[in-house]
């Protein structure tokens, strides 16, 4: 009893001295460091210093302060730092680390006392929440790190850890790495960025992390304020069975949002494709709800949308043309792709601009740590991509280049028509990246792509693709982080017609977009955050212009006036866990268009169709004036409820608008397809969308199934009239039709994730129509009626199968079946004042055959020794297994006064290849 109250005693007495009128100083900072500052203030004063120097950092100080107390300024100079300090009697100051020093002792510390003494301790406590931990031995292998400043005056129990996780290998970021307290609830996952969050109570936490192919970690963290930690994770070279914690993280279930799917880049590896060529365009369209109008179509068609609907991504910058040789290929270095996630059902606010879904790919970040590579070699292509270090952690070039050389192939056919066609592409990607320090990243990609080909000796195509994008991302502190982006789109073709004679042409058209983006994001805890920003984006189109090839030709120069436009948007989104089981993802979009002179608008006479007869009016607009403004909300809501842990069901509602539209005639998308912005006379498409799904989870995540249905209407959808000329038309607003539609359907999904067997099995039904009804009988189609939309394809089975035999040798199989799409034929034909006329049905009445198609591969990886010069992978596959002959296209010729159907088809036998990759 008289030894406590004897500490008591001590303890009174440093309060009383600590509250002694402090001696004022006089110091001045010039760019100093935290050593050479305390020095400064030991040289003008008679306080000491007790410190370890390499706790010290390597902040730098700058400031005059005058006749001011020195908690004043060791206040300032030690803030943002985990320094604290405490002042002793004869002016001596201790230094420490992350946490404080005490006068009092907790209440309780020494376990239960005599109730006098409680009250003699309780009567010298401030109101403080220290940090204690025990130190135990049998830990010694768990690192311990100590996070943030620890400040007696913060009544908080909780604090916010938050950082990147990367590659020790590479230094790109980790995605979808879970992070967990074992034993409570506690946890989260890095995002596709690799940053995380998590809330963590006041003091000693252990923190353990997990994900397929990357080895576990554990650490023993003491937070004592909000703080940032940063992990570097190697590889795991041992294939794991089993992930103990992967089980907390069933994504497809518990996250609020519907429609969402995200590719694994890497096992796409896996899937016969054509010519052995990797293509994620096409895993995609194995997936339930997105479709291609045929083999050999550029395109998606995303829940019964136009191809025209769905905004492609790469690295936050527009690519109009995402495929080679008309869809055969990808556009994009799949070696150099890191994520691509689609949104096909809820579209996060962030996005407007198209009305079907959003392809969100994300290229890597350049290996920082080493110089490192992939390539590969294939029949008529090939791939390589380069990581080049250029500071050693801080900033390295990513460099990838493709090309096709299938011009041999063309030569050598027997065919004489086809010995003088070419058909070849090459794209090339540069990206750097550089991370200043911890809170601030840049990120700058660069992007082009050609596509040259001939199939007839007089004509040359030519496309290309170009992007360029500019990110900063900036952490302001632990619960705010922002990102400023600057991107620049461009696509354009060219046609090259030289028939020998006197009327050779160029003809050409051109896209070109910028767009600026301010994104923010705010946490407010690990359960609660929010998204908001605001983006404003430039189009200008040259409709289309030709000019003569040489100086022999007779065609006449002429061109389309430019059409600008200016697209902003602000938005805000966040998700609420309302409880453990319902959860709402909400946003708003304001979108605002302003289509810009100079320019002419024609005015037409009312109660009569469009056309170059019916213009009464011409309306000469000058730069940057307002032609049209169109506009208004865009609501994103997403709800889902949790069932059971591996049950839940979820509903969505979107709006959404799109300013822009592809002008084509054609069944399928083609290089020639223009793009026309909204104006006077063609106004906005517009849609809405609903969904509900229910999404359950089998045998510890090993399966997942998935039932999602949705309802979509949408006004102003653009068709032509028949007959319609495209090319070169200064009055295309008379040649369109804008009407309604409509689309609905249900998609199953099943996956097996694990296990030496896996893939999934994908069923979609779906229906998509459209309707062209008007007051002028010349304008209606159909009767008025809704009818099938070109892309309208009830049934769609997509199976995809992986067998591993060993580590090394595995088998693979891709089947797909759709129904057939709508065609219109001819029906009949009459003579008229001696002339044959044909009669056709209605529009699109009819349907080609059905198509389906089998591809089989195998795959060889190298042995997976660490130390060796390359890692090895061989792709032997077989497309078209079967031999199927799928009809591309259906048309109609006139021989001996009859007319005959024929079909077109891209491979009508089976097309073997091998590819071989390597990495190193």
């Amino acid at each position: 009893m008289k030894k406590l109250l004897f500490i008591v005693f001590l303890v009174n007495f440093f309060v009383a001295t600590g509250q002694q009128e402090e001696k004022k100083v006089t110091v001045n900072f010039n760019d100093l460091s935290l050593l050479e500052a305390l020095q400064v203030i030991e040289s003008a004063t008679d306080y000491h210093f007790y410190y370890v120097e390499e706790w010290l950092g390597d902040k730098r100080i700058s400031g005059t302060y005058t006749q001011v107390p020195l908690k004043t300024v060791l206040d300032e100079i030690f803030n943002k730092t985990v320094i604290n300090y405490y002042l002793l009697e004869d002016n001596e100051v201790v230094l420490v680390r992350n946490n404080v020093i005490y006068d009092n002792l907790p209440q309780g510390f020494f376990g239960r006392e005599i109730k006098e003494t409680e009250q003699i301790v309780q009567k010298t406590k401030r109101k403080i929440n220290p940090s204690f931990y025990v130190d135990q031995k049998s830990s010694r292998k768990t690192e311990t790190i100590r996070i943030g400043r620890e400040d007696k005056n913060n009544p908080k129990n909780s604090f916010t850890l938050s950082g990147l996780v990367t590659n020790m290998r590479t230094g790109r970021p980790i995605a979808n790495l879970a992070i967990v307290v074992p034993g409570t609830d506690v946890g989260t996952q890095t995002n596709k960025d690799g940053f995380y969050q998590i809330e963590l109570p006041q003091g000693q936490n252990i923190i353990e992390t997990s994900s397929v192919g990357i080895q576990d970690s554990k650490k023993r963290v003491i937070i004592y304020n909000d703080g940032e930690l940063d992990f570097e994770l190697d590889e795991s070279l041992e294939l794991l069975d089993e992930v103990i914690l992967e089980g907390k993280v069933s994504k497809n279930v518990t996250e609020t949002i519907t429609g969402a799917e995200k590719i694994d880049v890497e096992e796409s590896k896996n899937i016969p494709l054509v010519l052995g060529e990797r293509d994620v365009f096409k895993v995609a369209t194995t997936l339930p709800g997105i479709a291609t109008a045929g083999e050999g179509s550029a395109g998606f068609n995303v829940r019964g949308g136009k191809t025209d609907q769905n905004l492609i991504l790469v690295d936050d910058a527009v690519i109009y043309s995402p495929q080679h040789f008309f869809g055969i290929f990808s556009a994009l270095n799949p070696f150099a792709i890191e994520d691509v996630t689609i949104y096909k059902g809820s579209i996060p606010a962030e996005y407007g601009g198209r009305l079907s879904s959003v392809f969100d790919i994300q290229l890597k970040d350049a290996n920082t740590k080493k110089f490192s590579g992939e390539a590969s070699i294939g029949p008529v292509t090939g791939n390589v991509l380069l990581d080049i270090p250029v500071i050693k952690d801080k900033s390295g070039l990513l460099v990838g280049g493709r090309g096709a050389y299938a011009n041999y192939i063309l030569k050598s056919l027997d065919d004489e028509a086809l010995k003088d066609s070419q058909a070849s592409f090459y794209d090339a990607n540069l990206k750097y990246t550089h991370r200043f320090n911890e809170n601030n990243k840049l990120s700058a990609n660069a992007y082009i792509s050609r596509d040259d080909f001939s199939i007839t000796s007089d004509s040359l195509y030519v496309y290309n693709n170009r992007l360029l994008s500019l990110k900063w991302d900036h952490t302001f502190n632990d619960k705010n982080k922002g990102s400023l982006i600057l991107a620049n789109s461009q696509y354009k073709f060219n046609i090259e017609f030289d028939g020998g004679a006197n009327n050779n042409f160029d003809l050409g058209f051109s896209i070109d977009e910028t767009e600026a983006k301010l994104k923010m994001n705010h946490a407010f805890n690990d359960k609660y955050q929010i998204d908001y920003g605001v983006s404003s984006k430039l189009y200008v189109i040259d409709p289309g212009s030709i000019d003569p090839l040489d100086d022999q030709s007779i065609v006449t120069p002429f061109a389309i006036p430019k059409e600008r436009a200016l697209e902003s948007a602000a938005f805000i989104a966040g998700k609420l866990d309302f409880t453990d089981k319902f959860s709402i993802d909400a946003g708003l979009r304001f979108s605002v268009y302003n289509a810009l002179g100079e320019g002419q608008q024609r005015v037409f006479e009312e109660g009569r169709p469009r056309s170059e007869a019916t213009v009464i009016n011409t309306l000469d607009f000058e730069k940057n004036e307002v032609i049209e403004t169109y506009g208004g909300p865009e609501a994103r809501v997403s709800a889902r409820y949790l069932i059971r842990p591996d049950l839940s069901i979820k509903a969505s509602f979107n709006n959404t608008f799109q300013y822009i539209h592809r002008l084509s005639n054609n069944t399928t998308v083609s290089p020639i397809d223009t793009w026309k912005l909204s104006d006077l006379n063609i106004e906005p498409q517009r849609a809405n969308q609903y969904s509900l799904g229910l999404y359950k989870n089998f045998k510890d995540d090993i399966y997942e199934l998935s039932v999602e249905g949705f309802y979509k209407t949408s006004e102003n959808i653009l068709d032509f009239k028949t007959g319609a000329q495209i090319l070169l038309n200064e009055t295309i607003e008379a040649e369109v039709l804008q009407g309604e539609g409509k689309a609905y359907g249900v998609e199953f999904l099943l996956k097996k994730n694990k296990g030496k067997f896996n893939g999934w099995l994908g069923y979609t039904y779906s229906r998509s129509f459209i309707k062209l009804d008007s007051q002028f009988p010349e304008e209606v189609v159909n009767n008025g009626e809704f009818f099938p939309s070109n892309f309208d394809k009830p049934h769609d089975i997509s199976a995809v199968a992986n067998y591993k035999f060993t580590k090394r040798f595995s088998l693979s199989a891709n089947f797909v079946y759709q129904t057939g799409r709508p065609v219109t034929f001819p029906v009949g034909n009459f003579i008229f004042n001696g002339s044959e006329t044909v009669v056709f049905s209605d529009r699109n009445r009819f349907r080609i055959p059905d198509f389906y198609r089998l591809d089989l591969g195998f795959n060889i990886e190298g042995n997976h020794k660490k130390k060796k010069l390359a890692h090895s992978f061989w792709t032997i596959s077989i497309y078209n297994v079967l031999g199927r002959n799928n009809p591309f296209s259906v048309f109609f010729v006139t021989e001996d006064g009859e007319v005959k159907s024929l079909k077109s088809s891209i491979f009508s036998i089976p097309v073997p290849s091998i590819t071989y990759n390597f990495k190193f």
